[in-house]
């Protein structure tokens, strides 16, 4: 027999499924009248401002359309305390964010999913969410740094446990934790928004979009512009530019 779920978790998913359902019945009828009424675009978008106003709804105060991020500084501090730790750390957190890897990948990458010969030297990703699998370049100090540590070894992952096993997704989590607040840096700091960091680093820096979703491995780049809207200094450079030389 199957195993019959929690009764909170039953409750939860009903309640969204007739939530679902309700808003989908609110579309049909709009659909409905608006057909009858013979509207324009223009004029849908008048109605629904007018039906807001009408039943007094606005907009949440504070609605979140960026990622958070580490800046330049906090990055080279945090690698810093990671050396200052062990150099096998401060090696792993300096991968992980140059890599731009999720966490799940990073603990996943084997020693042959390394080409260090190549120019610029790249590491490929591999188990990657939606299977997203790809080449991502790396810094050459960054891929010297990496031979040093692999010592000559051709096999294994890249970074192994004391157990000569790759370390778990929870294990890295705790690592970039744990440095972070011998770094004094009061933020939550996560694999993840380690990714982030890079993401708008390298777009303050100028890379396209297109590239930096190539780089991040996003299917869709309505993805990679979550971190678009982090960057400002882009934009920045960009007003100067159009409006700086004029009165």
């Amino acid at each position: 027999m199957p195993r019959a779920e929690p009764l909170e978790q039953g409750a939860e998913l009903r309640g969204q499924i007739g939530e679902a359902n309700s808003l989908r019945e609110v579309v049909r009828e709009t659909a409905k009248l608006w057909r009858r009424h013979h509207l324009s675009y223009d004029q849908t978008k008048h109605v629904v401002e007018d039906v807001r106003r009408a039943l007094g709804l606005a907009a949440p105060k504070e609605r979140r359309r960026t990622v958070d991020r580490l800046d330049r500084e906090e990055i080279e501090r945090l690698i810093e305390a990671a050396y200052r730790r062990t150099s096998g750390y401060g090696l792993m957190v300096k991968t992980l964010f140059y890599t731009g890897a999720r966490v799940s990948e990073f603990v996943n990458i084997h020693v042959t999913d390394l080409h260090l010969a190549l120019d610029p030297p790249q590491v490929y990703i591999a188990h990657a969410k939606g299977g997203s699998d790809g080449y991502v370049p790396i810094l050459p100090n960054l891929a010297q740094e990496l031979r040093t540590h692999l010592a000559g070894r051709r096999a294994g992952y890249l970074f192994e446990s004391n157990r000569h096993d790759r370390y778990t997704a929870r294990a890295i989590q705790l690592i970039v934790k744990d440095t972070a607040c011998r770094a004094g840096i009061e933020k939550t700091v996560t694999p993840h928004r380690l990714r982030a960091s890079v993401a708008t680093i390298l777009l303050d820096a100028g890379m396209p979009l297109d590239q930096v979703q190539k780089f991040l491995r996003h299917k869709r780049i309505a993805t990679t512009q979550i971190y678009a809207q982090t960057s400002t200094r882009g934009m920045g450079e960009s007003y100067v530019k159009a409006l700086g030389g004029r009165p």
